[in-house]
Protein backbone atom coordinates (compact mmCIF):
# COMPACT_ATOMS: atom_id res chain seq x y z
CA UNK A 1 0.00 0.00 0.00
CA UNK A 2 1.50 3.16 -0.88
CA UNK A 3 1.62 6.22 1.63
CA UNK A 4 -1.38 8.25 0.59
CA UNK A 5 -3.70 5.25 1.10
CA UNK A 6 -1.76 4.45 4.14
CA UNK A 7 -2.13 7.96 5.37
CA UNK A 8 -5.76 7.83 4.74
CA UNK A 9 -6.27 4.97 6.47
CA UNK A 10 -4.77 5.53 9.45
CA UNK A 11 -6.29 9.00 10.25
CA UNK A 12 -9.89 7.50 9.45
CA UNK A 13 -10.88 7.87 12.84
CA UNK A 14 -9.49 11.30 12.98
CA UNK A 15 -11.20 12.03 10.28
CA UNK A 16 -14.71 10.54 11.64
CA UNK A 17 -14.67 12.50 14.68
CA UNK A 18 -13.98 15.66 12.86
CA UNK A 19 -17.47 14.95 10.51
CA UNK A 20 -19.66 14.10 13.84
CA UNK A 21 -19.31 17.82 15.18
CA UNK A 22 -23.13 18.63 15.81
CA UNK A 23 -23.19 21.38 13.42
CA UNK A 24 -21.18 19.34 10.33
CA UNK A 25 -24.54 16.90 10.92
CA UNK A 26 -27.23 19.37 11.44
CA UNK A 27 -26.03 20.87 7.91
CA UNK A 28 -26.42 17.38 6.25
CA UNK A 29 -29.61 17.28 7.83
CA UNK A 30 -30.65 20.89 6.25
CA UNK A 31 -30.06 22.63 9.63
CA UNK A 32 -28.87 26.23 8.92
CA UNK A 33 -29.16 29.81 9.65
CA UNK A 34 -27.35 33.05 8.70
CA UNK A 35 -25.33 33.52 11.99
CA UNK A 36 -24.25 29.88 11.80
CA UNK A 37 -22.71 30.58 8.56
CA UNK A 38 -21.38 33.60 9.18
CA UNK A 39 -19.38 32.18 11.73
CA UNK A 40 -18.05 29.30 9.59
CA UNK A 41 -16.85 32.33 7.19
CA UNK A 42 -15.49 33.80 9.91
CA UNK A 43 -13.24 31.36 11.17
CA UNK A 44 -12.62 30.45 7.54
CA UNK A 45 -11.12 33.97 7.00
CA UNK A 46 -8.52 33.80 9.77
CA UNK A 47 -7.07 30.34 9.64
CA UNK A 48 -7.35 30.54 5.01
CA UNK A 49 -5.29 34.11 5.51
CA UNK A 50 -2.81 32.03 7.36
CA UNK A 51 -2.22 29.53 3.72
CA UNK A 52 -0.25 31.10 1.89
CA UNK A 53 2.67 32.52 4.78
CA UNK A 54 2.35 28.95 6.44
CA UNK A 55 3.50 27.00 2.78
CA UNK A 56 6.20 29.57 2.46
CA UNK A 57 7.25 28.90 5.83
CA UNK A 58 7.23 25.47 4.97
CA UNK A 59 9.21 25.81 2.03
CA UNK A 60 11.95 27.68 3.87
CA UNK A 61 12.05 24.83 6.53
CA UNK A 62 12.15 22.29 4.20
CA UNK A 63 15.43 20.18 4.71
CA UNK A 64 17.62 19.74 1.68
CA UNK A 65 16.55 15.79 1.10
CA UNK A 66 13.00 17.11 0.60
CA UNK A 67 14.12 19.85 -1.58
CA UNK A 68 12.17 18.23 -4.57
CA UNK A 69 8.80 19.45 -3.27
CA UNK A 70 9.73 22.91 -3.59
CA UNK A 71 8.56 23.34 -6.58
CA UNK A 72 4.87 21.46 -6.11
CA UNK A 73 4.54 24.03 -3.35
CA UNK A 74 5.03 27.18 -5.20
CA UNK A 75 2.31 26.01 -7.78
CA UNK A 76 0.33 25.88 -4.60
CA UNK A 77 1.09 29.18 -3.08
CA UNK A 78 -0.18 30.72 -6.63
CA UNK A 79 -3.21 28.85 -6.61
CA UNK A 80 -3.88 30.17 -2.80
CA UNK A 81 -3.03 33.73 -3.07
CA UNK A 82 -6.08 35.71 -2.52
CA UNK A 83 -8.82 32.98 -1.08
CA UNK A 84 -9.28 35.21 2.14
CA UNK A 85 -10.50 37.82 -0.25
CA UNK A 86 -13.36 35.00 -1.63
CA UNK A 87 -14.60 34.66 2.05
CA UNK A 88 -14.64 38.27 2.64
CA UNK A 89 -17.00 38.85 -0.72
CA UNK A 90 -19.01 36.03 0.92
CA UNK A 91 -19.45 37.93 3.88
CA UNK A 92 -20.18 40.91 2.16
CA UNK A 93 -22.87 39.20 -0.11
CA UNK A 94 -24.38 38.31 3.00
CA UNK A 95 -25.23 41.47 4.37
CA UNK A 96 -22.98 41.62 6.70
CA UNK A 97 -19.60 43.64 7.95
CA UNK A 98 -16.43 42.52 6.07
CA UNK A 99 -14.12 44.59 7.29
CA UNK A 100 -15.03 43.75 10.68
CA UNK A 101 -13.84 40.59 10.36
CA UNK A 102 -10.63 41.11 8.36
CA UNK A 103 -9.77 43.62 11.23
CA UNK A 104 -11.16 41.43 13.92
CA UNK A 105 -9.73 37.59 15.90
CA UNK A 106 -10.38 34.63 15.36
CA UNK A 107 -12.25 32.80 18.16
CA UNK A 108 -9.79 30.36 20.67
CA UNK A 109 -10.24 27.60 18.40
CA UNK A 110 -8.98 28.48 15.16
CA UNK A 111 -6.17 30.82 17.02
CA UNK A 112 -4.99 27.42 18.38
CA UNK A 113 -4.98 25.10 14.89
CA UNK A 114 -3.04 27.85 13.26
CA UNK A 115 -0.63 28.67 16.15
CA UNK A 116 -0.11 24.64 16.05
CA UNK A 117 0.79 24.99 12.59
CA UNK A 118 3.57 27.83 12.78
CA UNK A 119 4.80 25.56 15.71
CA UNK A 120 5.08 21.80 13.61
CA UNK A 121 6.99 23.93 11.21
CA UNK A 122 9.41 26.27 13.04
CA UNK A 123 9.95 23.57 15.74
CA UNK A 124 8.64 20.22 15.15
CA UNK A 125 9.11 18.51 11.18
CA UNK A 126 8.08 20.73 8.52
CA UNK A 127 6.61 18.49 6.95
CA UNK A 128 4.20 17.79 8.96
CA UNK A 129 2.34 20.72 7.74
CA UNK A 130 0.62 18.32 5.33
CA UNK A 131 -1.02 16.69 8.16
CA UNK A 132 -3.36 20.16 7.74
CA UNK A 133 -2.99 19.96 4.40
CA UNK A 134 -4.63 16.39 4.32
CA UNK A 135 -7.17 17.90 6.48
CA UNK A 136 -8.42 20.83 5.43
CA UNK A 137 -8.58 19.91 1.88
CA UNK A 138 -9.57 16.64 2.39
CA UNK A 139 -12.61 18.10 4.63
CA UNK A 140 -13.10 20.43 1.72
CA UNK A 141 -14.29 17.91 -0.99
CA UNK A 142 -16.23 15.80 0.89
CA UNK A 143 -18.37 18.90 2.18
CA UNK A 144 -18.18 22.18 0.51
CA UNK A 145 -20.25 21.34 -2.48
CA UNK A 146 -22.97 19.48 -0.41
CA UNK A 147 -22.58 22.21 2.16
CA UNK A 148 -23.39 24.93 -0.03
CA UNK A 149 -26.13 23.78 -1.44
CA UNK A 150 -27.81 22.51 2.28
CA UNK A 151 -27.32 26.31 3.01
CA UNK A 152 -28.43 28.85 0.17
CA UNK A 153 -31.36 27.53 -0.61
CA UNK A 154 -33.34 27.38 2.89
CA UNK A 155 -31.69 31.04 3.68
CA UNK A 156 -31.94 32.63 0.13
CA UNK A 157 -28.89 33.84 0.03
CA UNK A 158 -27.34 34.47 -3.31
CA UNK A 159 -24.43 32.62 -5.43
CA UNK A 160 -22.08 35.62 -4.56
CA UNK A 161 -22.25 34.56 -0.87
CA UNK A 162 -20.67 30.90 -2.00
CA UNK A 163 -17.37 31.40 -3.92
CA UNK A 164 -15.28 30.18 -1.43
CA UNK A 165 -16.99 26.98 -0.79
CA UNK A 166 -17.87 25.92 -4.18
CA UNK A 167 -14.67 27.34 -5.51
CA UNK A 168 -12.61 25.59 -2.87
CA UNK A 169 -14.25 22.50 -2.80
CA UNK A 170 -14.21 22.35 -6.89
CA UNK A 171 -10.32 23.21 -6.86
CA UNK A 172 -9.39 21.02 -4.03
CA UNK A 173 -10.49 17.93 -6.17
CA UNK A 174 -7.53 19.05 -8.07
CA UNK A 175 -5.18 19.85 -5.31
CA UNK A 176 -6.46 16.31 -3.42
CA UNK A 177 -4.77 14.49 -6.61
CA UNK A 178 -1.73 16.33 -6.53
CA UNK A 179 -1.29 15.97 -2.77
CA UNK A 180 -1.41 11.99 -3.14
CA UNK A 181 1.26 12.07 -5.77
CA UNK A 182 3.46 14.31 -3.95
CA UNK A 183 2.87 11.93 -0.31
CA UNK A 184 3.22 8.64 -2.42
CA UNK A 185 6.78 10.01 -2.85
CA UNK A 186 7.48 10.39 0.21
CA UNK A 187 9.65 7.70 1.24
CA UNK A 188 11.26 8.43 4.33
CA UNK A 189 9.52 6.80 7.78
CA UNK A 190 10.05 9.79 10.07
CA UNK A 191 8.55 11.82 7.76
CA UNK A 192 5.49 9.52 7.16
CA UNK A 193 5.05 9.23 10.67
CA UNK A 194 5.16 13.18 11.03
CA UNK A 195 2.13 13.51 8.17
CA UNK A 196 0.62 11.01 10.26
CA UNK A 197 0.58 12.43 13.67
CA UNK A 198 0.00 16.03 12.31
CA UNK A 199 -3.09 15.12 10.52
CA UNK A 200 -4.63 13.19 14.08
CA UNK A 201 -3.82 16.18 15.67
CA UNK A 202 -5.11 18.45 12.67
CA UNK A 203 -8.46 16.65 12.37
CA UNK A 204 -8.95 17.24 16.32
CA UNK A 205 -8.19 20.81 15.91
CA UNK A 206 -10.04 21.77 12.91
CA UNK A 207 -13.15 19.89 14.84
CA UNK A 208 -12.75 21.84 17.79
CA UNK A 209 -13.39 24.86 15.56
CA UNK A 210 -16.72 23.18 13.67
CA UNK A 211 -17.59 22.84 17.26
CA UNK A 212 -16.81 26.39 18.76
CA UNK A 213 -19.52 27.79 15.86
CA UNK A 214 -22.82 28.21 17.04
CA UNK A 215 -25.71 25.78 16.45
CA UNK A 216 -28.89 27.53 14.46
CA UNK A 217 -31.80 27.35 16.21
CA UNK A 218 -33.89 25.01 13.69
CA UNK A 219 -37.44 26.21 14.77
CA UNK A 220 -36.54 30.33 13.97
CA UNK A 221 -35.01 29.93 11.04
CA UNK A 222 -36.28 32.34 7.91
CA UNK A 223 -34.88 32.89 4.54
CA UNK A 224 -32.73 35.86 4.33
CA UNK A 225 -33.99 38.90 2.40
Amino acid sequence: MNFHARLVRMTTRARHGLLSAPIIQGCLRGEVSLPSYLAFLTEAYHHVRHTVPLLEACRAALPERNAWMREALNEYIVEEAGHDEWILEDIQACGADAEAVRHGQPGAATAAMVAHAYELIEKGNPLGFFGMVLVLEGTSVSLALMAAEQIQKPLGLPDAAFSYLRSHGTLDIKHTADFAVVMDAIEDRADQAAIVLAARHFYRLYGNVFRSLPMPRVAALEPHA
